[in-house]
């Protein structure tokens, strides 16, 4: 392992690892080998659905390697039940939870080895695509399918490790379209890659923040959080953005170290109000649980506090990544053994 790129030195998600699972659809039942094989380029007809009418919705979860040296999965039946509504909504055949959850499964097992020690971690990309050759297709799903599983070792999600980020609301353009702004497709983040790489540019921002017509929602990759030393404040959840695992993880770890919670709606303006002497950070399965030191609210920059990361925003994140790493306890049995 040690010739194997760094994964801290990598992009996050560019390396992978040398195993995948795949099941394949048609006549409406899906069929798996019962065994990972080689991972592989994928070959394609010109007129594949996927390319034409976007028949495609992922998920992202993670392996931890433990502090007794197992290797367990986190939030495994949740992220496969979420698999399982994104696919509902592209009008494709269901799978049933235990394919999608032995699939996954096994993916790891196979890369196990690929595992980076914490804070690094394995990263668990499920796919599903449409593939039926049709362009006529757009009024119909696709007929066949692919459901597969690959694995990328990871380090940080934001370059820089754990760092106060920028982060620029944004309150015209929407993040999503709303029917599907709870499903982890394609299309959900390339609506949001031109506001984003913009407020890049023009603001030097690391994500933006979605507060079309004045209601918050997520950033183009992440949950919103605000955090005191009492309570911590979320957008109340509906169809318009991700139902997030981490988002309910920090949720419930929250409540269970005595914060109030406080799901609700929030508006710029009480984050611009917010900020002078509150909390403010972002979490999903890649980010984790990350700070955010400005907020630029009508293209005027507000420090959040002093700009550092915040205490009850690191005691927040300390509690869940001992949680992910078994060095604490898991109350709510979220984590998931595996072989490796």
């Amino acid at each position: 392992m040690t010739d194997r790129p760094d994964p801290f030195a990598a992009p996050f998600g560019s390396l992978f690892g040398d195993s995948m699972t795949i099941a394949e659809l048609a006549d409406g039942a899906y069929t798996y080998s019962g065994a990972a094989k080689p991972l592989e380029n994928f070959s394609f007809h010109p007129a594949t659905h996927v390319f034409h009418y976007g028949s495609a919705c992922f998920e992202g979860l993670k392996a931890h390697r433990q502090s007794d040296g197992s290797l367990a999965i986190f939030r495994l039946d949740d992220h496969v039940e979420r698999m399982r509504q994104s696919i509902g909504r592209l009008r494709m055949t269901v799978p049933e939870a235990d394919l999608i959850r032995t699939l996954i499964v096994d993916a790891v097992e196979a890369n196990a080895d690929f595992t980076p020690d914490p804070p690094g971690s394995l990263y668990i990309r499920p796919t599903f695509i449409g593939t039926t050759p049709n362009i006529g297709a757009a009024a119909a799903p696709s007929d066949t399918g692919l459901l597969y599983v690959i694995c990328s070792p990871v380090g940080d999600y934001f370059a820089g490790g754990i760092r106060p980020l920028t982060i620029y609301v944004e309150t015209k353009v929407p993040r999503t379209t709303p029917q599907f702004g709870m499903v982890k497709s394609g299309a959900n983040y390339v609506m949001a890659l031109g506001p984003t790489l913009d407020a890049k540019r023009d603001h030097g921002a690391d994500q933006v923040l979605f507060a079309t017509t004045d209601d918050i929602t997520e950033t183009g990759a992440s949950n919103f959080f605000l955090i005191d030393d009492d309570k911590i404040v979320t957008r109340q959840l509906d169809e318009s953005f991700l139902h997030g695992v981490t988002r309910d993880s920090v949720i419930k770890i929250a409540a269970d170290l005595g914060y109030d919670i406080e799901e609700r709606p929030l508006s710029p303006t009480e984050l611009a109000s917010w900020a002078s002497t509150g909390e403010v950070f972002l979490s999903g399965t890649a980010a984790v649980v990350a700070p955010v030191g400005t907020v630029i609210v009508n293209d005027a920059p507000h420090a959040v506090r002093d700009g550092q990361p915040g205490p009850n925003t690191l005691k927040v994140r300390e509690a869940l990544t001992s949680l992910l790493t078994g060095d604490a306890a898991d109350p709510h049995s979220w984590r998931t053994t595996v072989t490796g």
